[in-house]
């Protein structure tokens, strides 16, 4: 049975019991948020691309051996105009609105403007984000929501730009141990300059009332690094960061500002702005977080697209990082909805688990074509070439997987598992996998009729080892008569613990996020 990307989700706002089949670990008390698109169609109009759907959010709470499901629509700016209006009228990334032809000329007029000098979406319907106390659904655009993490009622609408000049900001910050939450966003001709600038926004006391919420008061910038073209900013998705450095891949897939500007006028969704230049280098920019600087040393590697970091660590005068890349920009354009209704005609281009080092030091006494790499367990290479740049070439750990997760007590330090969908040449996802990086063992989960989402490690407290925990993952069932399921499984074994049946629909969604309990 094929999976109906375009069909609108009913939302399921009071708490559900699922059935549970299997024992929970008692220790495993906290609530999993997962966001993604889920209405496609509003009165006769329709999104283009399967990303552009309206955030349908969902929490499983874990409790006493109990699993409670509950989901909620983000009722942003953008959900209550399209409603009010019975018909799309927010642009989304690959969707192109238009007002209703009733609508009179001032009101055209007025549209157009906002098309021209973008007023982005509210639709935050990619990941949730942790700053300070506060829980928000977020995007790439400058807009965030604020939610209830505990009844999923959308609260505060957030303007980064309030805060920082950036148009748009990822949405796979990085956290400390202390709670300060790390992220990036790109700053389009500010100032007559286009530059990337990674901040910081520290953790707050819930006594201190004045600068409690919202955190992003507090926000500090860390850095900037400016765009290597003024008009044509590089797109990204994610950075790596290590307990000493920030990790940005400055790739050859960038966004034309002046072709959004008259994206609109032409008749083109935004994303046609979209250009991936494969005769063009991508540079890999190391930045020191304690100076703020970049290091002395320039690298790069061929052309490249990278939506996911999977994890960055440093060992022996080495900065280790791992991705997930691609060769082209197919997998963006596999999620048009006309393109997901022929799957068995489409394919994207073979997503590859790579690993880079990056010598931090350069040694005077390397000649020109010497590999600075010096680490027996990787093959990745750093070849000194002219003026002091590096040629960095990857080793590949494995391929067609995404939506990477690990350890998250490991991130930024060495590290052994990594959690990811198999995605082979579709775009669902048909199993999971552990792999151990040292051996290369690929352990997977499957079954018949079954899709499983972004597999989500906790870890058991005081745990004894990288991979003492379970790994969570909702899963949509095809299987007659049976309802989809979020499936636990032991993270060392990878054998099932427990799954819990939901009286609701499941449907593919993007990201998730576990509060534990006593958060």
């Amino acid at each position: 049975m094929a999976y109906d990307y375009a069909k609108n989700i009913e939302e399921r706002p009071d708490p559900v019991k699922a059935d549970l089949k299997g024992n929970l670990p008692s220790w495993l008390q906290g609530t999993l948020l997962r966001n993604g698109p889920g209405i496609f169609s509003v009165g006769d109009t329709t999104y283009n691309h399967w990303f552009d759907g309206m955030a349908l959010m969902h929490s499983f709470t874990f409790k006493d051996g109990e699993v409670i499901y509950r989901s909620r629509y983000l009722r942003g700016d953008t959900y209550k105009d399209n409603m009010a209006a019975k018909r799309i009228v927010v642009s989304e990334m690959g969707t192109m609105a238009y007002p209703d032809p009733g609508k009179n000329v001032i009101s055209r007029v007025i549209t157009f403007l906002n098309h021209t000098v973008p007023d982005f979406t509210d639709n935050c319907g990619n990941n949730f984000i942790r700053y300070g106390k506060d829980y928000y659904a977020t995007s790439e655009t400058n807009y965030i929501r604020k939610v209830d993490p505990v009844t999923l009622e959308t609260q505060d609408k957030v303007d980064y730009m309030k805060y920082l000049a950036v148009n748009l900001v990822t949405s796979h910050p990085h956290y400390d141990k202390d709670g300060t939450t790390y992220n990036m966003g790109t700053s389009i001709a500010e100032k007559g300059k286009t530059k990337y600038t990674l901040f910081k926004v520290p953790d707050t006391t819930a006594g201190d009332k004045a600068n409690a919420s919202p955190a992003l008061k507090n926000l500090e910038v860390i850095c900037t690094v400016p765009c290597r073209s003024l008009l044509s900013p590089s797109y990204y998705h994610s950075f790596g960061m290590t307990d000493n450095y920030f990790i940005f891949i400055e790739q050859p897939f960038k966004l034309d500002i002046l072709k959004m500007a008259t994206a609109y006028m032409r008749g083109v969704n935004w994303a046609s702005c979209l250009k991936f230049f494969p005769e063009e280098n991508t540079l890999i920019h190391l930045i020191d977080r304690k100076t703020g600087k970049e290091v002395g040393i320039k690298y790069y590697t061929g052309a490249m697209i990278v939506y996911h970091h999977v994890n960055a660590f440093e060992e022996d005068g080495h900065v280790i990082f791992d991705v997930i890349a691609y060769e082209d920009p197919s997998l963006y354009n596999m999620f048009y909805l006309n393109v997901l209704k022929e799957q068995s005609n489409t394919s994207m281009s073979v997503p590859k688990c790579k690993r880079f080092a990056l010598p931090v030091q350069t040694d005077k006494g390397i000649d020109v074509g010497d590999d600075m790499v010096k680490l027996q367990y990787t093959t990745a290479s750093a070849v000194k070439e002219k003026e002091g740049k590096l040629l960095c070439q990857p080793e590949v750990l494995c391929d067609s997987v995404e939506l990477p997760r690990i350890n998250y007590d490991f991130n930024g330090k060495k590290y052994r598992f990594v959690y990811m969908t198999c995605v082979a040449m579709t775009a669902v996802a048909t199993k999971i996998m552990k792999l151990d990086i040292e051996t290369k063992e690929r352990t997977e989960w499957s079954e018949e009729n079954c899709w499983p989402s972004e597999p989500v490690f906790i870890p058991r407290p005081n745990g004894e080892g990288e991979d003492d925990g379970v790994v969570l993952t909702t899963v949509i069932n095809s299987n007659p008569g049976e309802s989809g399921f979020i499936l636990v499984l032991d993270a060392k074994s990878f054998k099932e613990v427990a799954r819990a049946f939901l009286n609701a629909e499941i449907h593919m969604d993007m990201h998730g996020y576990f509060i534990p309990m006593e958060n």
